[in-house]
This record gives structure tokens, sequence and C-alpha cells, in this order.
């Protein structure tokens, strides 16, 4: 059986296969699609990637003044970029471990995801939000941006399965801010950082209108 093994001319033919699939894409989106293609090996995320207009210059402005990241669950904390976070003076945020999130969804019977969304709420403006896992996540943070309570500058909103998953990415379209996501029941942490750090690279790289 003859296969590649030497780890640059793997990563070469795996984007030269992505490139013919993003080909039609104008960048820096196609970098973008492109990324999350190369994370999931799933050609699909071609048609089902959404990505706002503003949202590209949108991440680019949360870098350019320093603003935080806030993030659902650890998994997509730990894969953002630490090196590329820290050249730019961007720190990564998750509530989800923190004693009072914790009690605070066991004894409301809500998920952890949407209780430490809940509570960086407040840090939210100007910043971005990146939800990998959890639906709950986004729908609450949906409410809060509907009813005051939270301004985040772009929303990377790709949390995963079959229940509420994809309406919640729907809701995200409609609610009229900076956006990426991902159309159905697809998604997950995996996709999420892949977005985040494209979008540093695309940053970092001077593309697009950064």
């Amino acid at each position: 059986m003859n296969f590649l093994t030497e780890p640059q001319m793997i990563e070469a033919k795996s984007m030269e296969i992505i490139g013919q699939l993003t080909g039609n894409f104008p960048s820096p989106e196609k970098e973008i699609i492109g990324r999350v293609v190369h994370a999931t090996g799933d050609p699909e995320m071609v048609e089902l990637l959404a990505v706002h207009p503003e949202a590209v210059r949108a991440a680019c402005r949360v870098f350019a003044r320093g603003k935080k990241i806030i993030t659902d669950v650890k998994m997509v904390k730990v894969g953002i970029s630490a090196p590329k976070t820290a050249q730019i003076g961007v720190r990564v945020h998750c509530a989800i471990d923190e004693p009072a999130v914790v009690k605070e969804a066991k004894e409301k019977g809500l998920t952890r995801a949407m209780v430490a969304i809940r509570t960086l709420a407040e840090q939210s403006a100007g910043s971005m939000v990146a939800i990998g896992n959890a639906p709950t996540a986004l729908w609450e943070l949906i409410r809060l941006v509907q009813a005051g309570r939270a301004e985040p500058a772009l929303i990377v909103g790709t949390p995963v399965g079959f229940v509420g998953a994809a309406e919640a990415k729907e809701a995200l379209i409609r609610l009229g801010l900076p956006y990426i996501t991902v159309r159905g029941t697809k998604g997950g942490s995996a996709v999420a950082v892949s977005i985040v750090n494209a979008l540093l690279n695309i940053y970092l790289s001077g593309q697009g209108d950064c």
C-alpha cells in the first residue's frame, strides 16, 4: 500500500485538495472555509458554512483592540492558538468550571455552558464569542443580545447536535450581528476553533480589510 508519510507533504496535499473545493470563494473567506474543511475532513462544510459580510472586519477589530474571546467550553478555549492570542494581547475566557457556574447550573437544572455564557455576558462588549459545543449556550447568548445584556462584536456559533442546534444557528443568522456559523446539525468545538484560528491567521497576515 502506497501512502504519504512525510508531514509537510501530507499537509500540502490536503490543502491542494481543499483548494479545489474552495476555489470559487474570495479571500479571506476562502481561508476560513478551507480550515474548517481541513479540521473536519468534511467537504460538505463548503456548502454549510455561512459567513456574515462584516464577520472578518469585526474579528479584526476585536484583535486590534485587544478585546476578549469568550468560549462556551474548555475544548474551544484550549484549541485557540495561545501564541497568536498572546502576540496580539487577546485573552480567552471560559467560565464553565467556575464553582458558582457549576452550583447555579445544578440548582436551576440548566447546562453549565448556558450559565457560563450568562456569567460572562457583561464582558462581551466589543469581544468575540465562540460557541462550539452547546446549543443552549448559543440560545442564551441570543436571548442576552436581544435583551441588551450582551454586545459581542462577532459570534462564532457552531454548536453540534440534533436538539436545538440547527434552530439556534438559524436564529443567529437572523440576529443582525456579524456571525460565522455552520447550518444544520453539524459543527462542534473543532469547527469553532478552526474558524477562530483562521481569523487570527487572516489578521496577522494583514489579509482583507484587517
